[in-house]
């Protein structure tokens, strides 16, 4: 059973989700986006906790509306006997499942990757936690600011007198949710082509790795030259010029006039042709030792300027630059409209339904986009649905089962 259009792009692939927070489900959103039917397993009574974060007012927050966007609700509690041989049974009708408990979880319900996928040769599984599957850590708990501070991105972060400050976006969880659904999609092209080896196919993605894998050369920095990258504030080491320049608007703009080529135009149009055609300043070591003169001459000129009036004019001459957005001026913008990134959906907060705007889809795709058809469903709101539709359960079982608190 799919009732997703036929043109979807992953129309036809079925995904079990056994997870919570974000970091799978995020994984698992780029698949509804897509097309395919996500069935999103949560505890009875209580649900996925994402439900209760950052919650205003409601019974259900805006993250997990917009986090389990497109996905089918399905109450199910995995502790009882009855609520594993369903997943097993739900595990025969899915290709994919992809789970985020601590490792040795599932196993220990009975419902790990062997059981799985003897229930279905043909699934692939995708493992995230924080620190993996294997080696000495895999038994510790971990979230996904744990992970930013394990992969080396917390240490980073923030001004070098200070504290390291966690960004103020789940980046770790992000990560691992792409990480997992490349994974996946990755074990399904090589099964379609008739590459894949026998036996379970399992993507393990631990929090930190993803984190990690975005550190660039942070340790290739350390072998090579002794460098062990500190807190630099808002700047990127040896990135020069690039940050955030104050305006006279007491805003802010983001400039990265960093290349080669970006510099010379971006030190004209500050008034400064002289830095612009300085040969000393001509490429980004010697930029980098004069961060502090160069950072000093473009913000002399952002502060004659107003934001806006520093964006078109650093836009006109082909330098990239960018205003601080905050959600207010997102809503707002234009681009983000034509680009179809604020999807309006009716959604009942409290009460009356109200016009909720949801981030659009990434990435565009020309001829199959993907789409958001409603926002994260309550609390089993599909679970007649695709047990009754997907499993055969009749109205009568389905009633005894609610009544055990199975589902």
């Amino acid at each position: 059973m799919n009732d997703e259009a036929d043109l979807s792009l992953l129309s036809g692939i079925r995904v079990l989700e056994l997870g919570n927070y974000i970091a799978a489900p995020f994984a698992t959103r780029i698949f509804a986006d897509f097309g395919a039917q996500v069935v999103k397993i949560e505890r009875p009574g209580t649900g996925d906790e994402l439900r209760g974060w950052r919650r205003g007012r409601g019974e259900t927050s805006m993250m997990f509306r917009t986090i389990a966007r497109n996905k089918h609700s399905v109450t199910l509690d995995l502790r009882t006997d009855e609520g594993r041989d369903i997943v097993l049974a739900l595990a025969r009708q899915c290709d994919v499942v992809v789970e985020n408990f601590r490792p040795g979880t599932l196993e220990r319900w009975g419902i790990g990757p062997d059981r799985l996928t003897a229930a279905n040769p043909d699934l692939v599984i995708v493992r995230i936690s924080g620190y993996g599957q294997t080696g000495p850590y895999k038994d510790r708990p971990g979230f996904g600011g744990v992970a930013e501070a394990f992969g080396g991105l917390r240490k980073v972060t923030g001004y070098p007198d200070r504290e390291p400050v966690r960004p103020a976006a789940p980046i770790g969880d992000t990560l691992a949710g792409l990480y997992g659904a490349i994974g996946a999609l990755m074990m399904l092209l090589a099964k379609a082509r008739g590459h894949a080896p026998a036996g379970p196919q399992v993507a393990d993605v631990a929090l930190y790795e993803s984190v990690f894998m975005a550190m660039e050369s942070l340790v290739p920095d350390l072998d090579a030259y002794g460098v062990v990258r500190e807190r630099t504030a808002g700047n990127l080491p040896g990135v020069v010029p690039s940050g955030m320049y104050p305006t006279s608007d007491s805003q802010s703009v983001m400039i990265a006039g960093n290349s080669s080529g970006v510099f010379g135009r971006l030190m004209t149009t500050v008034g400064r042709p002289d830095l612009g055609e300085d040969p000393t300043l001509a490429d980004g070591d010697s930029r980098d030792a004069r961060e502090a003169e160069l950072n000093g001459a473009i913000s002399a000129w952002t502060t004659q300027h107003t934001a806006p009036e520093a964006v078109s004019l650093l836009s006109e001459a082909k330098v990239p630059v960018g205003p601080v957005f905050d959600a207010a001026a997102i809503a707002a913008d234009e681009h983000y409209r034509a680009r179809d990134m604020l999807r309006p959906l009716k959604v009942v907060v409290d009460g009356d339904p109200e016009e909720i705007r949801f981030p659009g889809v990434v990435p565009r795709v020309s001829a199959t986009p993907g789409d958001v058809r409603w926002a994260g469903p309550d609390l089993g709101s599909h679970t007649e649905q695709i047990l009754g539709g997907l499993l055969g359960y009749t109205a009568e079982q389905l009633e005894d089962l609610r009544a055990r608190k199975v589902i």
